[in-house]
């Protein structure tokens, strides 16, 4: 494991001091060595602190300038000076060339031996691949129980939270399925995805930095000529030996969710499935059943229900193969329910738009144009009938073959959206309107107008005069004969509602 450079600045009982080259502070140390040749550039790898006395320092600045150059270039992360043999100081030159290419210059007193720097560095680089490989052995058996307890969601989470960095899923056609803790914004998801259409054709995994100086790190799922995607990890420096082990374990475990047999997934669909139904309808607290469905919410326990309102079992069945096929692709588990020809899925809170509008644009156009897709706002898990209500409402409000209907955006617009409430609405405007729209008709007048103006202002003289553009004065005169032929009472706040609402069902 390598060892950063500030850590072995930060040990007092060494009394390194960094006297030049700051700017390389971050570096970390692979090996220590100590050398005293003129050219020790052909045996050094990188990665490398170097300890040297300068006894065959050159003796020119500019010489002393291009050894520390070509210690840069050979990819050293540090060189430890020690004075009081052959230099009593630093020499200054070293000084401002170290700062000037950015290579930490470390200082190192006679007192301090560099076999105490060797050994301190290698205690410290075996205690932090320890440390790394104990992290790998307990993350490896969670991430096992996570895809037994929870599929390919809960691996990514596990994934991610061991190796401190986010962790995408994306498909075959390069759409992120799962994500933690958060996607990455629109143009390191660009560089992602131009990754790997790169490496598609040379291999099965790969490793770029971008601008910003991510490292991302790819591996495709899948076995023998079967892809399935890829897993891609996005950290802020490349991953180490142990976290590639992390890495290619839980490609395997994705490998193994995304193989399972079709009967399998055939038969996980089916107990989830019983299990909605149950807690759908039924009174009874089956906390079994609650635990069971909370693989679908999110990490905040959030749902969402998408409701697929179908005028033909033929639609039904459509829209139940593709969302058991998208299912499956993605690895997350499946809650579906059909009451007659409506089908109900629940999805996790975050992201279920996406899902909704895929399913939507996935079905035959013929069958498309049968179906009115319908989707809830978020709730708890234990909201989960309230959400399949309102994704219910949503869908039937909504238009067939078009895009998914949220119910949050029926607000002020929902009595008038759903069938029933609207042949309530039209009776009543045809009602009770009729002795204004006969005297407009007969007079000339626009009593109709100005009464929905005054009704949507609530009843604000000035503000409903602007909006008809008459005097406040001729407004109230038609209000009072409006008022008269509809025989009613325009100072009651419900009277004022009804007729707003038979006014707007009318479409005046």
């Amino acid at each position: 494991m390598a060892v950063p450079v500030s850590w072995i600045l930060s040990q007092p009982d060494l009394s390194i001091a960094l006297c030049g080259g700051a700017a390389g502070i971050g570096r970390t140390i692979s090996l220590v060595v100590t050398s005293e040749l003129e050219n020790p550039f052909r045996w050094l790898s990188g990665g490398e602190l170097v300890l040297t006395t300068g006894m065959h320092l050159p003796t020119s600045a500019a010489g002393r300038s291009t050894y520390l150059r070509r210690l840069n270039q050979r990819g050293v992360a540090a060189v430890g000076f020690g004075i009081g043999l052959t230099h009593p100081a630093v020499p200054a030159d070293l000084i401002a060339a170290a700062d000037e290419i950015g290579i930490p210059l470390l200082e190192v007193p006679l007192p301090t031996p560099f076999a105490a720097i060797v050994k301190r560095t290698t205690e410290r680089a075996a205690q932090l691949q320890h440390d790394d490989l104990l992290r790998a052995s307990r993350a490896q058996p969670r991430m096992t129980r996570a895809l037994v307890r929870s599929g390919a969601r809960a691996i990514v989470r596990e994934l991610a939270t061991s190796l401190r960095a986010a962790v995408l899923v994306l498909d075959t056609n390069a759409r992120v399925t799962d994500v933690h803790p958060v996607a990455p914004n629109e143009e390191l998801l660009h560089t992602v995805r131009t990754a790997l259409a790169a490496d598609r054709s040379a291999g099965a995994s790969g490793v770029t930095t971008d601008s910003s100086g991510h490292t991302i790190t790819h591996q495709r799922i899948g076995v023998g000529g079967r892809v399935h995607g890829d897993l891609v990890v996005v950290s802020t420096a490349p991953l180490s030996a142990v976290d590639q082990i992390l890495l290619g374990h839980a490609n395997s475990l994705l490998t193994l969710d995304f193989e399972k047999p079709a009967r399998l997934w055939e038969a996980q669909h089916r107990l989830n499935s019983t299990v909605l139904g149950l807690l759908l309808n039924t009174d009874a607290d089956l906390n079994p059943a609650w635990t069971h469905l909370a693989q679908a919410a999110d990490a905040a326990g959030r749902i969402r229900v998408l409701a697929a309102d179908c005028d033909t079992a033929e639609a039904a069945d459509g829209v139940r193969s593709i969302a058991e096929s998208m299912a499956v692709r993605s690895g997350h588990p499946l809650f579906l329910h059909i009451v007659d020809r409506r089908i109900l899925v629940v999805l996790p809170g975050v992201a279920p738009v996406a899902f909704a509008g895929q399913l939507a644009a996935d079905l035959a156009p013929g069958v498309r144009r049968s179906v009115r897709f319908g989707l809830s706002g978020e709730h708890s898990l234990r909201e989960l009938v309230t959400a399949a209500d309102a994704a219910g409402l949503a869908a039937s409000a909504a238009e067939r073959g078009s895009a998914p209907s949220e119910f949050g955006t029926l607000t002020g617009s929902s009595l008038l959206s759903f069938d029933t409430t609207r042949r309530v609405l039209d009776t009543l405007a045809h009602t009770v309107l009729t002795p204004l729209t006969e005297h407009d008709s007969a007079h000339g007048t626009d009593l109709l107008i100005s009464l929905r103006a005054y009704l949507e202002a609530n009843g604000q003289w000035e503000a409903a005069a602007a909006a008809t553009g008459v005097h406040r004065h001729t407004l109230r005169k038609r209000i009072t004969i409006a008022q008269g032929l509809l025989g009613c009472d325009l100072d009651s706040a419900r009277v004022r509602a009804e007729l707003l609402l038979a006014i707007l069902a009318r479409g005046n």
